[in-house]
């Protein structure tokens, strides 16, 4: 070869070899085989791919390819290296010292964990969970990293034991949480509310930085603890998104925090002598989300700890909105976009097809869709709403290729998994992506309820995508409705608009 060759773009340099496989240029090939010289790269790609051989049709490890390019397997390709594990016999890169990858990470993780001395069964699971991963060179990265191998090294000494209260006291990290929530979702730990969890951590934080302001403290912990902590309580529910109300009620203990601590160095007076002139004042002097204290203020009012005054009710300055035809667009652009993830590419037309909140898109679960003779049906509200079919195939893609689900996060229940295990996405994660992709993500919900409302009554509306009848009510009137007073007690499955007849496969 000449030093004239080009690859990817670039002259080819003294000292570099060029690969057969990707030609691509590096100093060092990892190996030479019958098709050529393989780099590192192609050399593990092609350890990791399985399958009939195009040849002999046997399912095994294939690293070689034929003349037209197809894979095929190590007897077939004449390949002499040693691709077979001396531990378990298994054909794969010999990892360490003969032994394939999982075998390595089954041994590592042993002596770590030591799960026979003394015998602990769950530890022995969590053994089998890591080195059965789908990708376990992901998990012998993760368990050589500080966090991670410390925490293991912890558990093998007992020094931490397999409990939620151990886990909390440790502080917090990705590591730590990555292992507990492994040990839930393999069933070593017993399930419980994340959200609900973090959000009693957060309260005990925030009620102990307010310990030198006691006129502060008192009031602030009462409402957290006996107004949002009990109602959070009765409302966490297996399998329930409280995602919202426990955001709702950081907000609203925050804010009220702050109202108190400007109601005593703006007037020198606490909670006790709120007066009207003193929400009035502060309402109108801040941003908007000062009008959270509205709660606070109403439970001090109920239990009769001051005069009766009340917060008034924030008005929507605007309401965005797009036109039918930029809706059209974006839903065009999310089946044609070909390097928008599939992921974000399923949540952007929940969204542009049914206003639903990101939120509650973030949390569906793959038993939401459901496949019937007449087509795919998305179960929102009580009533499931039919897919367009321009959209259908999109969707039934992705539920069977759903990502995050390559190391411990098996079997995950959620239509859009999170790289926690057991978790889905979190909700500011999908939020932060959709607008990346320029979603308007306020003025597409509004528009597509109101071109919704004009084609169903509001309570049919709302019962195929799991909104307040009152919310779609409003919509309706907005957008000029015939039906917008119409109840129908009775909802119609939701069929897909005919403006969407606009959007080509």
């Amino acid at each position: 070869m000449t030093t004239e060759h080009r690859t990817r773009g670039r002259p080819r340099t003294p000292g570099t070899l060029h690969c057969d496989r990707c030609g691509g240029l590096v100093a060092k090939m990892r190996v030479h085989w019958p098709d050529g010289a393989i780099c590192g790269i192609c050399f593990t790609t092609a350890t990791h791919t399985r399958g009939p051989c195009a040849t002999c049709r046997d399912t095994r490890l294939l690293p070689g390819k034929d003349a037209d390019g197809a894979n095929i397997c190590r007897d077939c390709a004449g390949i002499t290296t040693l691709l077979h594990c001396d531990n378990c016999g298994d054909e794969a890169e010999r990892f360490r010292n003969g032994n394939c990858i999982r075998c390595v990470l089954r041994a590592d993780l042993t002596a770590t964990l030591q799960p026979n001395t003394p015998p602990d069964l769950r530890l022995k699971r969590l053994v089998a969970v890591f080195a059965n991963a789908e990708r376990p060179e992901s998990i012998y990265t993760w368990k050589r990293g500080i966090g991670a191998s410390a925490l293991l090294t912890q558990l093998g000494t007992r020094e931490l034991s397999i409990s939620h209260e151990a886990f909390d006291a440790l502080p917090a990290s990705n590591a730590v949480e990555h292992l507990r929530e492994t040990l839930s979702h393999h069933g070593m730990l017993p399930p419980r509310d994340r959200q609900l969890a973090a959000f009693e951590r957060w309260l005990e934080k925030r009620i102990m930085s307010l310990a030198d302001h006691r006129e502060i403290q008192g009031p602030i912990e009462r409402f957290g603890r006996w107004h949002h902590l009990k109602r959070l309580r009765a409302k966490s529910l297996p399998g329930k998104n409280m995602n919202f109300a426990v955001r709702s009620a950081k907000q609203e203990i925050t804010e009220s925090g702050r109202f108190l601590a400007w109601l005593l160095s703006e007037h020198d007076t606490t909670y006790t002598d709120i007066r009207q002139s003193h929400l009035d004042d502060y309402l109108a002097s801040g941003p908007s989300t000062r009008h959270a204290i509205n709660t606070f203020i109403a439970s001090l009012v109920t239990s009769r700890e001051i005069a009766k005054v009340r917060v008034p009710r924030r008005e929507a300055r605007s309401t965005p909105i797009l036109t039918q035809a930029a809706r059209i667009d974006h839903i065009r652009a999310c089946l044609t976009a070909g390097e928008m993830p599939a992921a974000d590419r399923v949540a952007a037309l929940i969204l542009l097809l049914y206003a639903h909140p990101v939120g509650k898109i973030a949390a569906l679960k793959t038993s939401a869709l459901e496949a019937r003779p007449d087509g795919l049906y998305l179960r929102l509200g009580s009533v499931p709403a039919l897919l367009p079919a321009q959209v259908t195939a999109t969707f039934w893609d992705y539920v069977h290729n759903r990502p995050n689900q390559q190391t411990v996060n098996t079997d995950s229940p959620w239509l859009f998994p999170g790289s926690l295990p057991g978790q889905h996405t979190h909700p500011e994660s999908m939020l932060q992506r959709l607008r990346n992709w320029g979603i308007d993500l306020n003025g597409v919900r509004n528009t597509a309820l109101r071109d919704l409302a004009r084609e169903l009554n509001p309570t049919a509306l709302a019962n195929s995508l799991g909104y307040s009848s009152k919310i779609l009510h409003q919509h309706a009137a907005a957008a000029g409705a015939p039906h917008a007073d119409y109840i129908n007690l009775k909802s119609p499955q939701l069929r897909p608009s005919p403006r969407l007849s606009a959007v080509k496969d």
